[in-house]
């Protein structure tokens, strides 16, 4: 059974930094596709970043493509997703996301079959 659990978020002030962690379990990653996703209250979900599991593939929206960065550890079964430059409107539940059928990585949370529970990420002005 897939587990996605993420961490890391918080209260930060505008301009501050977070990390992100999702660690992955229950299974073996091989080529799998990991994403974040975030949603702000009363907004739909909204691509952040994916990245495949092995290879160096990333893809980062391009409201954050110059402030975040997406990466992993394999050896801890981690995808990573830094925040840096922070907005209040980067605030929103950020979730982790996995899929093992994507031959490229996916904006579409639909493509997703694994998530999270989501972690709170608010940014204060």
């Amino acid at each position: 059974q897939v587990q996605l659990v993420e961490s890391g978020g918080g209260l930060v002030q505008a301009g501050g930094s977070l990390r992100l962690s999702c660690a992955a379990s229950g299974r073996t990653f091989g080529n799998a596709v990991m994403g974040w996703f975030r949603q702000a209250p009363g907004k739909e979900r909204e691509f952040v970043a994916a990245i495949r599991w092995s290879g160096s593939a990333t893809w980062l929206a391009d409201s954050v493509k110059d402030r975040f960065t997406i990466s992993r550890d394999n050896a801890k079964n981690t995808v990573y997703l830094q925040m840096n430059s922070l907005m209040p409107e980067d605030t929103a539940v950020y979730y982790c996301a996995a899929d093992w059928v994507l031959t490229a990585l996916s904006s579409l949370g639909g493509d997703y079959d694994y998530w999270g529970q989501g972690t709170q990420v608010t940014v204060s002005s």
